[in-house]
Protein backbone atom coordinates (compact mmCIF):
# COMPACT_ATOMS: atom_id res chain seq x y z
CA UNK A 1 0.00 0.00 0.00
CA UNK A 2 1.25 3.54 -1.06
CA UNK A 3 2.23 5.58 2.66
CA UNK A 4 -0.51 7.73 3.37
CA UNK A 5 0.12 11.89 4.00
CA UNK A 6 -2.45 12.62 6.50
CA UNK A 7 -3.71 16.82 4.82
CA UNK A 8 -4.62 19.07 7.90
CA UNK A 9 -7.38 22.12 6.53
CA UNK A 10 -9.80 24.38 7.79
CA UNK A 11 -13.15 22.99 6.94
CA UNK A 12 -14.84 26.10 4.83
CA UNK A 13 -15.99 25.41 1.21
CA UNK A 14 -12.83 27.37 0.13
CA UNK A 15 -10.49 25.87 2.49
CA UNK A 16 -11.31 22.29 1.11
CA UNK A 17 -10.96 23.61 -2.66
CA UNK A 18 -7.94 24.54 -2.08
CA UNK A 19 -6.50 21.60 -0.34
CA UNK A 20 -8.19 18.93 -3.01
CA UNK A 21 -6.65 21.41 -5.56
CA UNK A 22 -3.09 21.06 -3.19
CA UNK A 23 -3.27 16.90 -2.94
CA UNK A 24 -4.12 16.40 -7.07
CA UNK A 25 -0.89 18.55 -7.68
CA UNK A 26 0.77 16.90 -4.61
CA UNK A 27 0.01 12.85 -6.13
CA UNK A 28 1.39 14.21 -9.43
CA UNK A 29 4.45 15.00 -8.46
CA UNK A 30 4.66 11.93 -5.79
CA UNK A 31 3.06 9.02 -7.05
CA UNK A 32 4.32 6.92 -4.46
CA UNK A 33 1.93 8.61 -1.60
CA UNK A 34 -1.54 8.44 -1.11
CA UNK A 35 -3.60 11.60 0.82
CA UNK A 36 -6.29 11.54 3.61
CA UNK A 37 -7.90 15.26 4.05
CA UNK A 38 -8.23 15.49 8.07
CA UNK A 39 -10.67 18.84 8.97
CA UNK A 40 -10.02 20.73 11.65
CA UNK A 41 -11.85 23.86 12.88
CA UNK A 42 -9.74 27.19 13.86
CA UNK A 43 -11.02 29.63 16.31
CA UNK A 44 -11.38 32.03 13.25
CA UNK A 45 -14.09 29.64 11.68
CA UNK A 46 -16.21 29.98 15.25
CA UNK A 47 -16.06 33.71 15.85
CA UNK A 48 -18.12 35.17 13.12
CA UNK A 49 -19.82 37.29 14.89
CA UNK A 50 -16.82 40.21 15.73
CA UNK A 51 -14.48 42.39 13.38
CA UNK A 52 -11.33 40.29 12.78
CA UNK A 53 -9.24 43.63 13.68
CA UNK A 54 -11.18 43.50 17.58
CA UNK A 55 -10.32 39.81 18.25
CA UNK A 56 -6.56 40.63 18.33
CA UNK A 57 -5.55 37.48 18.10
CA UNK A 58 -2.58 35.95 16.18
CA UNK A 59 -2.95 32.83 13.90
CA UNK A 60 -6.89 32.82 14.32
CA UNK A 61 -6.98 30.75 11.11
CA UNK A 62 -3.42 28.54 11.94
CA UNK A 63 -3.34 27.85 15.47
CA UNK A 64 -5.37 24.55 15.70
CA UNK A 65 -4.02 22.88 12.44
CA UNK A 66 -0.11 23.85 14.04
CA UNK A 67 -1.05 22.17 17.06
CA UNK A 68 -2.53 19.10 14.86
CA UNK A 69 1.22 19.15 13.68
CA UNK A 70 2.70 19.32 16.47
CA UNK A 71 0.91 16.57 18.02
CA UNK A 72 1.46 14.44 14.70
CA UNK A 73 -2.32 14.18 14.02
CA UNK A 74 -1.08 15.71 10.36
CA UNK A 75 1.75 15.64 8.39
CA UNK A 76 1.23 18.84 6.66
CA UNK A 77 -1.15 21.78 6.55
CA UNK A 78 -2.68 23.64 3.38
CA UNK A 79 -3.07 27.66 4.94
CA UNK A 80 -3.67 30.36 2.77
CA UNK A 81 -0.40 32.81 3.23
CA UNK A 82 -3.03 35.89 4.25
CA UNK A 83 -3.83 34.32 7.32
CA UNK A 84 -0.10 32.61 8.48
CA UNK A 85 1.84 34.81 11.45
CA UNK A 86 4.84 36.16 10.47
CA UNK A 87 6.54 33.77 13.15
CA UNK A 88 5.75 30.25 13.00
CA UNK A 89 5.89 27.73 16.42
CA UNK A 90 9.21 26.32 16.73
CA UNK A 91 9.45 22.94 14.68
CA UNK A 92 7.34 24.21 11.99
CA UNK A 93 8.45 25.51 8.72
CA UNK A 94 6.47 26.72 5.45
CA UNK A 95 7.72 23.31 2.83
CA UNK A 96 6.24 25.11 0.17
CA UNK A 97 4.60 28.42 -1.72
CA UNK A 98 2.34 27.75 -4.53
CA UNK A 99 2.39 29.27 -7.55
CA UNK A 100 0.32 32.65 -6.46
CA UNK A 101 -2.80 33.47 -8.80
CA UNK A 102 -4.24 36.95 -8.67
CA UNK A 103 -3.71 38.75 -5.48
CA UNK A 104 -6.43 41.78 -5.78
CA UNK A 105 -9.14 42.82 -4.10
CA UNK A 106 -12.27 42.84 -6.20
CA UNK A 107 -16.04 44.74 -5.20
CA UNK A 108 -19.10 42.75 -6.01
CA UNK A 109 -21.79 45.32 -6.90
CA UNK A 110 -25.33 44.14 -7.36
CA UNK A 111 -25.83 46.93 -9.38
CA UNK A 112 -22.57 46.13 -11.56
CA UNK A 113 -20.89 49.80 -10.52
CA UNK A 114 -17.14 50.00 -10.40
CA UNK A 115 -16.19 51.95 -7.49
CA UNK A 116 -15.94 55.40 -8.87
CA UNK A 117 -19.64 54.73 -9.78
CA UNK A 118 -20.76 53.89 -6.80
CA UNK A 119 -23.08 56.78 -5.03
CA UNK A 120 -22.32 58.92 -2.35
CA UNK A 121 -22.30 57.60 0.86
CA UNK A 122 -22.18 53.81 -0.53
CA UNK A 123 -22.38 51.28 2.03
CA UNK A 124 -19.38 48.54 1.43
CA UNK A 125 -18.97 45.59 3.43
CA UNK A 126 -15.64 44.12 3.99
CA UNK A 127 -13.86 42.49 7.44
CA UNK A 128 -10.63 44.27 6.54
CA UNK A 129 -9.04 47.11 8.20
CA UNK A 130 -6.76 47.36 5.50
CA UNK A 131 -9.28 47.76 2.77
CA UNK A 132 -11.41 49.91 4.60
CA UNK A 133 -8.54 52.41 5.08
CA UNK A 134 -7.47 52.10 1.52
CA UNK A 135 -11.10 52.57 0.57
CA UNK A 136 -11.89 55.75 2.68
CA UNK A 137 -8.63 57.62 1.33
CA UNK A 138 -9.89 57.01 -1.95
CA UNK A 139 -13.44 57.98 -1.46
CA UNK A 140 -13.96 59.58 2.35
CA UNK A 141 -17.52 59.64 1.84
CA UNK A 142 -17.81 55.72 1.79
CA UNK A 143 -19.72 54.12 4.59
CA UNK A 144 -17.78 51.02 5.66
CA UNK A 145 -19.08 48.41 7.21
CA UNK A 146 -18.09 44.99 9.17
CA UNK A 147 -18.87 41.88 7.62
CA UNK A 148 -17.38 38.60 8.35
CA UNK A 149 -18.25 35.34 7.15
CA UNK A 150 -17.21 32.61 4.32
CA UNK A 151 -17.67 33.48 1.12
CA UNK A 152 -21.06 32.47 0.66
CA UNK A 153 -22.40 34.36 3.55
CA UNK A 154 -21.06 37.40 2.93
CA UNK A 155 -22.61 37.20 -0.66
CA UNK A 156 -25.90 36.63 0.62
CA UNK A 157 -25.34 39.48 3.22
CA UNK A 158 -24.47 41.57 0.09
CA UNK A 159 -28.17 41.56 -0.92
CA UNK A 160 -29.80 40.83 2.40
CA UNK A 161 -27.87 43.81 4.11
CA UNK A 162 -28.27 46.16 1.47
CA UNK A 163 -24.67 47.01 0.47
CA UNK A 164 -24.25 49.06 -2.33
CA UNK A 165 -20.79 46.49 -2.88
CA UNK A 166 -19.10 43.90 -1.22
CA UNK A 167 -14.86 43.86 -1.14
CA UNK A 168 -13.47 40.07 -1.54
CA UNK A 169 -10.25 38.74 -2.20
CA UNK A 170 -9.94 37.87 -5.80
CA UNK A 171 -8.24 34.69 -5.29
CA UNK A 172 -11.00 33.17 -3.23
CA UNK A 173 -13.63 33.79 -6.12
CA UNK A 174 -11.21 32.66 -8.71
CA UNK A 175 -10.63 29.13 -6.87
CA UNK A 176 -14.32 28.68 -6.05
CA UNK A 177 -15.04 29.47 -10.05
CA UNK A 178 -16.93 32.42 -9.35
CA UNK A 179 -15.26 34.93 -11.46
CA UNK A 180 -18.12 36.47 -13.33
CA UNK A 181 -19.64 37.56 -9.82
CA UNK A 182 -16.85 40.05 -10.14
CA UNK A 183 -17.64 43.52 -10.56
CA UNK A 184 -14.11 45.26 -10.63
CA UNK A 185 -10.29 44.63 -9.57
CA UNK A 186 -9.19 47.41 -7.74
CA UNK A 187 -5.83 48.85 -8.73
CA UNK A 188 -3.12 48.07 -6.45
CA UNK A 189 -2.46 52.14 -6.73
CA UNK A 190 -6.23 52.52 -4.40
CA UNK A 191 -5.85 49.24 -2.61
CA UNK A 192 -2.86 47.22 -2.03
CA UNK A 193 -3.21 43.87 -1.04
CA UNK A 194 -2.67 41.60 2.22
CA UNK A 195 0.33 40.11 2.96
CA UNK A 196 0.33 36.47 1.04
CA UNK A 197 -2.92 37.20 -0.45
CA UNK A 198 -3.32 34.89 -3.37
CA UNK A 199 -1.05 32.00 -2.09
CA UNK A 200 -1.59 29.20 -0.57
CA UNK A 201 1.58 27.73 1.92
CA UNK A 202 2.29 24.31 3.18
CA UNK A 203 3.46 24.16 6.48
CA UNK A 204 5.31 20.87 7.32
CA UNK A 205 7.00 19.73 10.40
CA UNK A 206 10.81 20.97 10.74
CA UNK A 207 12.29 17.30 11.85
CA UNK A 208 9.75 15.35 9.18
CA UNK A 209 12.53 15.39 6.07
CA UNK A 210 10.28 12.85 3.97
CA UNK A 211 7.18 15.07 4.03
CA UNK A 212 9.06 18.37 3.59
CA UNK A 213 10.50 16.73 0.46
CA UNK A 214 7.16 16.00 -0.71
CA UNK A 215 5.55 19.52 -0.64
CA UNK A 216 8.52 21.37 -1.75
CA UNK A 217 8.23 19.60 -5.05
CA UNK A 218 5.50 22.37 -5.34
CA UNK A 219 7.39 25.05 -4.31
CA UNK A 220 7.50 28.46 -7.09
CA UNK A 221 10.04 30.17 -6.54
CA UNK A 222 9.03 33.56 -7.62
CA UNK A 223 5.93 33.42 -5.39
CA UNK A 224 8.15 31.95 -2.49
CA UNK A 225 10.15 35.13 -2.91
CA UNK A 226 7.68 37.65 -3.21
CA UNK A 227 5.96 36.12 0.05
CA UNK A 228 9.11 36.40 1.81
CA UNK A 229 9.81 39.99 1.13
CA UNK A 230 6.49 40.79 1.89
CA UNK A 231 6.09 39.03 5.33
CA UNK A 232 9.68 40.47 6.32
CA UNK A 233 8.57 43.70 5.74
CA UNK A 234 5.15 42.98 7.81
CA UNK A 235 7.15 41.20 10.52
CA UNK A 236 9.66 44.52 11.00
CA UNK A 237 6.71 46.44 11.24
CA UNK A 238 4.63 44.04 13.72
CA UNK A 239 1.90 44.38 12.10
CA UNK A 240 -1.63 41.85 12.48
CA UNK A 241 -4.95 42.43 11.60
CA UNK A 242 -5.37 45.48 13.68
CA UNK A 243 -3.19 47.45 11.76
CA UNK A 244 -3.35 48.42 8.13
CA UNK A 245 -0.61 47.41 6.48
CA UNK A 246 -0.86 46.33 2.82
CA UNK A 247 2.09 44.76 0.17
CA UNK A 248 2.87 43.32 -2.86
CA UNK A 249 5.71 41.89 -4.17
CA UNK A 250 6.44 40.92 -8.05
CA UNK A 251 9.24 39.37 -9.87
CA UNK A 252 10.37 39.57 -13.32
CA UNK A 253 13.64 38.26 -14.44
CA UNK A 254 14.94 37.44 -11.34
CA UNK A 255 14.66 41.23 -9.67
CA UNK A 256 11.53 41.60 -7.36
CA UNK A 257 9.72 44.68 -6.87
CA UNK A 258 7.90 45.50 -3.67
CA UNK A 259 5.57 47.98 -2.61
CA UNK A 260 4.11 48.78 0.97
CA UNK A 261 1.43 50.70 2.65
CA UNK A 262 0.74 51.56 5.85
CA UNK A 263 -2.63 53.60 7.00
CA UNK A 264 -4.47 55.39 9.45
CA UNK A 265 -7.61 53.07 10.19
CA UNK A 266 -10.03 56.59 9.20
CA UNK A 267 -7.90 56.54 5.99
CA UNK A 268 -6.77 60.24 6.04
CA UNK A 269 -2.81 58.94 6.66
CA UNK A 270 -1.66 56.62 3.79
CA UNK A 271 2.18 56.12 3.67
CA UNK A 272 3.37 54.24 0.75
CA UNK A 273 6.85 53.05 -0.44
CA UNK A 274 8.57 50.27 -3.25
CA UNK A 275 11.75 48.95 -3.32
CA UNK A 276 13.38 46.81 -5.76
CA UNK A 277 16.28 44.04 -5.88
CA UNK A 278 17.59 41.27 -6.60
CA UNK A 279 15.32 37.88 -5.94
CA UNK A 280 17.81 36.58 -3.46
CA UNK A 281 17.88 39.44 -1.26
CA UNK A 282 13.75 39.03 -0.70
CA UNK A 283 13.92 39.25 3.29
CA UNK A 284 16.17 41.93 3.18
CA UNK A 285 14.11 44.45 0.81
CA UNK A 286 11.14 43.37 3.36
CA UNK A 287 12.91 44.86 6.06
CA UNK A 288 14.50 47.74 3.84
CA UNK A 289 10.93 48.99 2.76
CA UNK A 290 9.12 48.34 6.63
CA UNK A 291 12.17 51.14 8.06
CA UNK A 292 11.61 53.34 4.93
CA UNK A 293 7.49 53.25 5.91
CA UNK A 294 9.12 53.75 9.41
CA UNK A 295 10.53 56.80 8.75
CA UNK A 296 7.76 58.58 6.53
CA UNK A 297 5.89 58.83 9.34
CA UNK A 298 4.22 54.64 9.73
CA UNK A 299 6.22 54.72 13.59
CA UNK A 300 3.76 57.37 14.67
CA UNK A 301 0.67 55.71 13.00
CA UNK A 302 1.25 52.46 14.44
CA UNK A 303 2.44 53.95 18.32
CA UNK A 304 -1.40 55.71 18.05
CA UNK A 305 -2.64 52.54 16.99
CA UNK A 306 -1.19 50.42 19.64
CA UNK A 307 -2.22 52.90 22.20
CA UNK A 308 -5.71 52.10 20.83
CA UNK A 309 -6.32 55.53 18.88
CA UNK A 310 -7.85 54.40 15.44
CA UNK A 311 -7.43 58.17 14.09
Amino acid sequence: MPREIVVGTRDSTLALIQTYWVIEKLKILNPGYSFRVLKIKTKGDKILDVALSKIGDKGLFTKELELGLINKEIDLAVHSMKDVPTILPDGLTIGAVCERINSSDVIISPKGLMLNQLPKGAKIGTSSLRRASQLLNYRADFDIQSLRGNINTRLAKLESEGFDAIVLAAAGLIRMGWQDKITEYIPDEICLPAVGQGSLGLEVRKDNDEVFDIVHKSNHPPSEASIIAERSMLRSLEGGCQIPIGALGQVNQNILKLKGMIASPDGKQLLKAEVSGPVKNAELLGQKLADILLGMGGKEILNRLRLGNSK
